[in-house]
């Protein structure tokens, strides 16, 4: 990394991380995961190689960190409705804690693909497959 682009991103880091971090908290509940959307609103503008001549720049940390912060709250509700659907589960074939948690991060990585597809055939997968997919049909006879 060029030492203007380390630069340019500590002063942006500086003069903007405070800024953003308060955007965060109150756009979110908790100031805990205001801070971590606030470090990885930096790690994303390190990993995109912020352009050094941005006229804007509370306006693109604003865009990414609405970005991850969508993308949060994506991951929370699927996590919300895996847990719910997981509770309706007998005891007996309940997930184990370990088993949870792959199977959830399992769900997230398919969500973050589905994102990457037009809507319509998002929409479309969705449809027929969520409709064809009942909780009771999976549970033993």
């Amino acid at each position: 990394m060029a030492t203007s682009t380390i630069q340019s991103f500590s002063q942006t880091y500086e003069n903007h991380h405070s800024w953003i971090y308060s955007w965060l908290c109150k756009k979110l509940a908790s100031r805990d995961d205001a801070a971590d959307l606030t470090q990885d609103t930096f790690v994303k503008v390190l990993q995109k190689d912020m352009p050094e001549d941005i006229i804007e720049p509370r306006a693109y940390l604003t865009k990414i960190a609405h970005d991850l912060m969508v993308n949060f709250y994506r991951r929370k509700s699927l996590e919300q409705a895996y847990i719910e659907a997981i509770s309706q589960l007998p005891e007996a074939i309940t997930p184990s804690s370990e088993e949870r948690l792959l199977l959830l991060e399992t769900l997230q990585e398919i969500d973050e693909m589905l994102t990457t597809l037009p809507d319509h055939v998002r929409e479309t997968f969705y449809s027929h497959n969520l409709k064809a997919c009942d909780i009771k049909r999976l549970l033993p006879s």
